[in-house]
């Protein structure tokens, strides 16, 4: 009976260490945005639409996105994330998007802990500027799917 107890002990205490030098697995997150100038602050009238797909690992804190967009006056001269900010109110830039502004635009950053807790907490926004609408012809909220 002590063996058979010692033993027990000696199995619990090292699948207890394994699981202290192990943490919980990562977890992969996807989001969303649908993005319109009448959710721009101020709203336009813009006949342009899109779209945000992202996902984020929670262990490396990677942000991966696709944005796509159509019926724009012109050419997307900036696009980024903003934040924190509620759907109503404005912030600065947060992750700007690097290389091409065509749709489909794909990019991924490490994002900061504030930065990941702004998006887990729905505070981040995607903005798409274009000449006619400089402040943001279309912007979406960045929502957990």
């Amino acid at each position: 009976m002590r063996i058979a107890n010692s033993v027990l002990f000696v199995s619990l205490a090292t699948l207890f260490a394994f699981q202290l030098a192990h943490p919980a697995s990562a977890e992969m997150l996807s989001y969303k945005a649908d993005l319109k100038g009448a959710s721009e602050v101020p709203p336009n009238e813009t006949k342009g639409t899109g779209s945000l797909d992202a996902t984020f690992d929670t262990a490396s804190k990677k942000l991966s996105w696709t944005v796509t967009y159509s019926g724009l006056t012109g050419d997307a001269i900036a696009g980024h994330f903003h934040g924190p900010a509620a759907p109503t109110a404005n912030a600065p830039v947060t992750v700007p998007f690097s290389g091409s502004l065509v749709s489909p635009i794909k990019g991924e950053a490490t994002l900061t802990d504030a930065q990941a807790a702004d998006l887990e907490a729905n505070r981040l926004y995607v903005n798409i500027h274009t000449n006619e609408h400089k402040g943001g012809e279309l912007r979406g909220q960045v929502m957990k799917k």
